[in-house]
């Protein structure tokens, strides 16, 4: 008898557990969906310095394309793409199309000596404190979100891009 009531014991226990596990992952990965940036829907709004002391308001480009780019130093994908952004920006900055490069959280000392050493010529801003990575729910790097001049997410891209992919893209949020 007593085997018989530490086998239904165990058993409530372990389905009890079970439960509570299922519970727990259903509930982080609806909850990741809910919070996660809607295609079609206003783009969050911030506020981050570039390198030169300027402040870039996302809102504030509401009338043009704005290709948001999220990534580190350390990301060997986001280094070969740069470049290529690069190039797409000198031609799209004057058709209405800007990109906002957005490094997540690493030293200026770090983010300087990259532009320095690709000869960067678009904003970049440093996410010091992963407000606007957590916003965007960004993980992993690189991650582009093309915006459109209604302030609208059209599209998210998760990886290395090519030249003719970035060059594609900025004619999709081309005003």
């Amino acid at each position: 008898m007593d085997k018989k009531k530490r086998l239904i014991m165990r058993t409530i226990i372990l389905i009890l557990l079970g439960a509570a596990l299922a519970y727990t992952l259903y509930a982080n990965f609806t909850k990741e969906e809910n919070e996660a940036v809607k295609l079609n829907s206003l783009a969050p709004d911030f506020v981050l310095t570039d390198m030169e002391g300027n402040k870039h308001k996302l809102s504030d480009y509401k009338g043009q394309g704005v290709f948001l780019n999220f990534w580190g130093t350390w990301c060997k994908p986001c280094e070969k793409e740069m470049p290529y952004m690069n190039n797409q920006y000198k031609v799209y900055k004057d058709q209405g199309v800007q990109i906002l490069a957005v490094n997540v959280g690493e030293s200026e000392f770090a983010v300087k000596s990259f532009i320095k050493d690709h000869d960067l010529a678009f904003p970049v801003l440093i996410d010091k404190k992963s407000q606007v990575q957590n916003a965007y729910k960004v993980n992993p790097l690189p991650v582009t979100f093309l915006i459109d001049k209604e302030g609208k997410v059209v599209d998210s891209i998760t990886g290395t891009l090519t030249e003719k992919n970035i060059q594609d893209l900025m004619e999709r949020i081309k005003p």
